[in-house]
């Protein structure tokens, strides 16, 4: 029984590379796809996104190759750029102490820079069947020599219409190799294709009761479409995420959302199919090292991202196809996290609603929207936090000497304090947000003028009343 990654007698230099990747134990995909796979058996797995299949045939690709022969062994086909890159630097680094030599190869990118890398040697290649049949063309990619073909995602080449460069790419290959499709759902047509091009597959399918990701939160807001933005807004700053991917369905609405969160001082970009490959590169670089913590995506540019720290997702707009919603959420809760997803649902979509529910098994709740007295509470105990953190750290001194001159001139701590508050908080994003009719404001009421935190010295006073007097005294 496999019980963890030494189970599969794997080489010390890929169990290494294994451990340092931060694998524990092996996921049920794995457990059987990697020993079949090693075992040179033919493979039709059928797993989710998020369940670790990259490495269920990185890691037996990675074993098989023969690292003296600087020929192309392994080549893995991707129906996206983003996903071919994805799953070029997983090999990579399954690869890292095993010497072995992995290019991804995708249009977008200057052909020159990849038939260099070509030339110098590549073992495993991944990528879009476009470039590499067009390298198959310019004989700048030699297929001889290849034991193991994968076909990641097959469900999602097919419905992009790749089938026919699919068929094209594998009449090149020798008729001799190992043939692996990996994909989502499993319907008559990857059945008959696997049929055709396959030598006695083994079928491994592993599909939770739900086909959306167990640890991943999940629940709506019922809201007009031109409440999303301040909707969006309240939900950054209450949940405060680490890192948040938000999807619309258009290349539109990234640009324009976009625009509206950086215009209230968020950190996001957008990613669609209009970036030149170089402009989405530095996108998801920045996304990936928190230079940005809010990436704004369509379904398309946004496939085959895989980045451990997202704990947020929102469905700005509801997707048009009820399996992207199990693709938009599976990018959060990666690599055993726990996330939360969060859908926007205008009454014209609450139709779209009931059809995920009904695919995914799973019922989505419905929640209260944060209202602006969420905002400022969540903000108020936030910033009793961070107050007595830097009280506590004790490395003050020369602030204090400033307090000190102004007691010496008759100012009381708490005014000192009140207007350090007020002069702290004058650019806070929480003056950017506006009040909701049916969110801040009933209908039938009066309305009543909610004023942000800080704003007034009898304001601060009664936050400082907050505080314990042992962190205020003198």
């Amino acid at each position: 029984m496999i019980e963890n990654f030494n189970d599969f007698n794997l080489s010390k230099e890929v169990l290494k590379a294994v451990v340092e990747m931060g694998f524990e134990e092996p996921s049920p995909i794995q457990k059987q796809a990697i020993p079949t796979m090693l075992n040179d058996e033919d493979i039709i797995g059928q797993a989710q996104t998020g369940t670790g299949k990259t490495a269920s045939f990185g890691i037996p690709i990675v074993e098989k190759v023969n690292k003296n022969n600087k020929t192309t062994q392994a080549m893995v086909l991707c129906p996206t750029r983003e996903l071919s890159i994805q799953v070029a630097e997983e090999i990579s680094k399954l690869a890292k102490y095993k010497g072995v030599t992995v290019v991804p190869i995708y249009g977008g990118q200057p052909i020159e820079r990849q038939i260099r890398s070509l030339k110098m040697g590549v073992q495993v290649v991944v990528g879009t069947p476009g470039r590499v049949i067009d390298h198959i063309k310019r004989k700048t990619l030699k297929t001889e020599n290849i034991k193991t073909f994968v076909l990641d995602e097959a469900d999602e080449m097919f419905d992009m219409g790749f089938r026919e460069d699919i068929e094209k790419i594998i009449g090149f290959l020798p008729y001799e190799r190992q043939t692996t499709f990996f994909s989502a759902t499993m319907d008559q047509e990857i059945m008959d294709f696997a049929a055709r091009y396959q030598s006695e597959p083994r079928l491994i399918k592993v599909v939770p009761k739900e086909l959306t990701v167990p640890k991943v939160t999940q629940y709506y807001f019922a809201l007009k479409h031109n409440m999303k933005l301040e909707i969006l807004s309240r939900i950054l700053d209450v949940q405060n995420p680490k890192l948040t991917v938000v999807f619309c369905n258009t290349k539109k609405m990234v640009d324009d959302l976009t625009a509206g969160l950086q215009s209230r001082g968020y950190f996001a970009d957008g990613l669609h199919g209009d970036l030149k490959q170089i402009q989405r590169d530095g996108v998801m670089n920045k996304f990936r090292n928190s230079t940005i913590d809010i990436l704004v995506a369509t379904d398309v540019a946004a496939r085959g991202i895989d980045v451990d720290d997202v704990d947020l997702v929102i469905n700005y707009d509801m997707p048009q196809d009820v399996e992207y919603y199990v693709h938009r959420i599976g990018r959060t809760a990666r690599a055993g996290r726990e996330g939360t997803a969060i859908s926007f649902v205008s009454p014209r979509e609450m139709n779209t609603l009931s059809q995920i529910q009904k695919y995914t098994k799973t019922k989505i709740e419905k929640r209260d929207m944060p209202t602006l007295k969420d905002l400022i509470k969540r903000h108020e105990e936030r910033f009793m936090e961070d107050i007595k953190e830097e009280i506590n750290k004790n490395e003050h001194t020369k602030e204090l000497n400033l307090i000190n001159i102004l007691m010496s001139e008759d100012y009381s701590p708490i005014d000192i304090a009140a207007c350090l508050l007020k002069h702290y908080n004058e650019n806070n994003k929480l003056n950017n947000h506006e009040e909701l009719m049916d969110v801040d404001i009933k209908k039938n009421k009066k309305k009543e003028m909610i004023r942000l935190p800080f704003q007034t010295r009898v304001e601060n006073q009664m936050l400082l009343k907050k505080i314990p007097e042992e962190f205020i005294s003198t």
